[in-house]
């Protein structure tokens, strides 16, 4: 029902494709691991390969994945939270791998921050996924990866960049998991390097401080009924919510839930917002900010959340909350643990851009965070001429 992946049209901007220069795999695997800096020797596996090189170069990692039914829409389209899904799991093995390189407590890395990703292209049921992560900074207690996503036709073998993402991991001990662990330093290329992954960290460090002082707000769900009574093109009429216990198979093996398992949930609520509030086919445009603020461990509820905050003439902005419910530790009440910003646009018949009907604001929280919603609207489509502008 829903689409989840966009165009490059859609976001004005056009980024080079850094084609990966190894050989696809083989054609009886269909998934493939690389990784670097690890400091082991190699060690081949069944339906893995890996390559390990010094361990004071960057570390980095490729995972491939051909895209399966199950993957897609009922047209073929790769939803975008299977992508975020993939793009965490690329980050998990690299940052986990990474902060065990030194002696000392063993430790999981856990996500903390995604910073804006962007949509590019679509990519469709057949096609391989190309994943590359790469650690550009760390701090005393995190680490930085940006992630490429490349999809590959098998049978043209024409590669095209989808997304591009930053995510923002902290390590924390297997034995104490309240227990952060310091960071393994990485080698830089240049002081300059350095200075740049220590100004992103300084600010992605402050929004997320901005973003917990409005963490406690608590978004009600609308029933069917409730709804029937709403007028439409309001917050209310849209918004929705979605409840999840969370299973075995939703974590790691140390009980807590994959970041990327959260993600394609958010996507799903966001998707139900935008396609309630158009009526239309609608694609994700861009995924702003997600901030998970506490882990959620094996066996608790969650109530996924969602609202719309701006519109545009052809995109809208969707505000996602993660609410956890321990069952089995009650006394510890309810918490919010992650909150995101997505955008959407709508498609006519033709899967052309088709006009956004305007938010109708009640009260004067809603037009706060609509005003809110316009600022970084305003903001990133700057950003983006600017890219447009350098690449000319």
């Amino acid at each position: 029902m829903i689409f989840t992946t966009s165009f490059t049209t859609v976001l004005e901007a056009v980024y080079p494709i850094d084609l990966p220069s190894k050989p696809a795999a083989p054609p009886d695997s269909v998934h493939f691991i690389t990784t670097r800096g690890s400091g082991v020797k190699d060690e081949p596996r069944r339906k893995l390969k890996m390559s390990i090189s010094n361990a004071q170069a960057t570390p980095s990692i490729q995972i491939c994945r051909i895209m399966r039914p199950d993957d897609a829409n009922i047209v073929g389209n790769v939803h975008g939270g299977t992508i975020l899904k993939m793009i965490e799991e690329a980050r998990c093995i690299i940052g986990t791998r990474h902060c065990n390189t030194q002696t000392g407590d063993r430790c999981v890395a856990a996500l903390a921050r995604v910073e804006r990703t962007d949509f590019l292209h679509p990519m469709f049921i057949g096609e391989v996924a190309h994943v590359s992560a790469e650690i550009t900074y760390t701090s005393k207690h995190s680490v930085e990866v940006q992630v490429n996503v490349l999809s590959e036709n098998i049978v043209t073998g024409a590669k095209k960049l989808t997304n591009k993402a930053t995510l923002w991991y902290v390590p924390f001990s297997l034995q104490n998991v309240a227990k952060i662990v310091e960071v393994p330093p990485i080698e830089y290329s240049s002081p300059e390097q350095e200075e740049a992954g220590k100004k992103r960290y300084e600010a992605q460090k402050l929004e997320r401080l901005e973003t917990k002082e409005r963490n406690g707000e608590i978004i009600m769900s609308v029933s069917l009924p409730d709804r029937q009574t709403k007028e439409p093109y309001t917050v209310a009429f849209s918004q929705s919510s979605l409840i999840h216990l969370i299973g075995p198979s939703d974590c790691t093996l140390h009980g807590f839930v994959h970041g990327g398992v959260t993600m394609k949930l958010m996507d799903e609520v966001a998707g139900i917002v935008a396609a309630r509030h158009c009526k239309t086919n609608i694609v994700t445009a861009s995924v702003d900010a997600i901030n998970f603020h506490r882990k959620i461990k094996k066996g608790c509820v969650i109530t996924i959340s969602g609202r719309m905050t701006f519109t545009s003439n052809k995109s809208m902005e969707i505000e996602v909350f993660v609410d956890a419910d321990p069952l089995v530790e009650a006394e510890k009440g309810k918490y919010r643990a992650v909150t995101a910003f997505f955008t959407y646009i709508s498609l006519d018949k033709d899967n052309k851009p088709h006009p956004v009907p305007p938010l109708k604001l009640e009260g004067e929280e809603e037009q706060k965070r609509f005003e809110e919603g316009k600022a970084r609207y305003l903001q990133n489509k700057a950003k983006r001429l600017a890219d447009k502008e350098r690449q000319q």
